[in-house]
């Protein structure tokens, strides 16, 4: 149990430093564009259905400018503000089913349809906690995207960017896919590790403990815990 404990603070901290890193390009942060998409923010007043990935993710950068930056409730540490704006400009642009399954693997296809309805409202409830605590440290970070390596007609592509502000340069990426209803976020690498990936070890070992109704539990544990610290000191 003791290991296990280990794994899941050690997953968390990852976990934190992606969203603290997707939070700079999904809540305001001023963008950096490469010169040959530099007006697709301005262009496009739909994000969802943005021509392009790269400029997808840029509209939504947009969008959530005048929301996160100029709160000033949100700039000071309310989760509450925060976790309202993550859940209608951010968490629709998300595929948790795809996320979900993803991260828990094999085991996906084993879960009842309620276990995997329970598994994807739980992770998403993680996430979200998890991205609304990083959006108040939003201050002063850049994000740089790089010229987009995909085909026009790519309906999976990898958005990349770098975040420049104090220390180190920190490199994101985000995957996305397109379907009849635009793009959408279903992985996220910072450093070279990919969030999915992180949670699946995790996760894995888990249900090998305690099955998938014990891996459930775990994640209700944890977003109670951060429910219970959602309150502005």
């Amino acid at each position: 149990m003791t290991v296990l404990n280990t794994r899941y603070r050690s997953m968390s901290t990852l976990a934190r430093a992606v969203a603290v890193a997707g939070a700079v390009v999904f809540a305001g942060a001023p963008a950096l564009a490469d010169s040959r998409s530099s007006a697709s923010a301005a262009s496009v007043s739909t994000p969802a259905l943005a021509q392009t990935a790269d400029g997808f993710v840029k509209d939504i950068t947009a969008d959530l400018i005048s929301t996160v930056r100029h709160d000033k409730a949100i700039q000071s540490g309310d989760l509450r503000k925060a976790i309202a704006v993550i859940e209608m400009k951010v968490l629709p642009h998300i595929n948790f089913q795809r996320m979900t399954a993803s991260a828990v693997g094999r085991n996906w296809r084993l879960a009842t349809p309620d276990q995997q309805k329970r598994l994807q409202s739980e992770f998403k409830t993680l996430l979200t906690y998890t991205y609304a605590g990083a959006v108040a440290q939003i201050k002063d970070q850049a994000v740089e995207f790089k010229p987009l390596r995909a085909r026009p007609e790519d309906t999976e592509v990898i958005v990349r960017s770098v975040v420049r502000g104090h220390g180190d340069p920190i490199q994101i990426d985000y995957r996305v896919e397109k379907s009849a209803d635009g793009w959408r976020v279903y992985d996220v690498n910072v450093l070279g590790a990919w969030l999915v990936e992180t949670y699946k070890s995790s996760f894995a070992q888990e249900v090998t403990a305690s099955g998938i109704d014990g891996l459930i539990a775990k994640l209700a544990e944890r977003n109670k815990q951060l429910a219970n610290n959602k309150q502005p000191t």
